[in-house]
């Protein structure tokens, strides 16, 4: 199958997509261009990445309008330049992520921002947590190459906790994780964001 197009412009900002809808459009697409937010070329890379086709098959991405997509493509680079292969942060759990992480206590999320939960965090040998915390947050650094940024905030207002390096490790009380302004299905203890030195993944601009 030559390139192929896959529109979810549809797509809310923090609804991912049909997971067997992506496949079926990219699973044979010999280049895909994703229309929509972030969580929808999140989904392809992750099917790509499943199928051992990146960086094989290069991706293009025509982003939405809201402001996750907006800063992603800025640090990016996008319509710019020449074709590249870019690292992926990847998480333990088949997911990859792209723009943004963040976990919390497990609960509703407009009542756990105030919330502290339990956790032990690393960013590769630097220990960034041992204690009750509010939140983590995770970038992918898109200035480096295999890099995340990590901070941790203890309490709210005060100074958060902040590194930057391969992955961030994280076990704690029962925590929701939000991936690319996507909840996670369920709770967590355990989590890892990592940016996988073995995988690259083709941009065109």
């Amino acid at each position: 199958m030559p390139a192929v197009q896959l529109d979810l412009r549809g797509l809310a900002a923090t609804q991912p997509p049909s997971r067997r809808h992506v496949a079926s459009v990219v699973d044979d697409a010999e280049e895909v261009h994703v229309l929509g937010p972030v969580p929808a070329l999140a989904a392809v890379l992750a099917r790509l990445w499943r199928r051992d086709r990146l960086p094989a098959v290069p991706v293009s991405w025509g982003p939405a309008e809201d402001p996750a997509s907006t800063g992603l493509a800025r640090s990016l680079g996008l319509g710019t330049g020449t074709e590249r292969e870019l690292p992926l942060v990847r998480d333990d759990h088949g997911g990859v992520l792209l723009a943004s992480g963040r976990v919390t206590a497990f609960g509703e999320q407009r009542r756990v921002l105030g919330r502290r939960f339990g956790a032990q965090a690393y960013c590769d040998d630097a220990r960034l947590a041992n204690g009750p915390i509010a939140r983590i947050d995770v970038r992918p650094d898109w200035t480096a190459t295999d890099r995340v940024a990590v901070t941790v905030v203890t309490v709210p207002l005060r100074t958060p906790a902040r590194a930057t390096g391969r992955a961030l490790q994280l076990a704690c009380e029962p925590a929701q994780v939000v991936s690319d302004g996507v909840p996670f299905d369920r709770e967590v203890t355990r989590w890892t964001w990592y940016a996988d030195d073995r995988v690259r993944w083709r941009l065109r601009p």
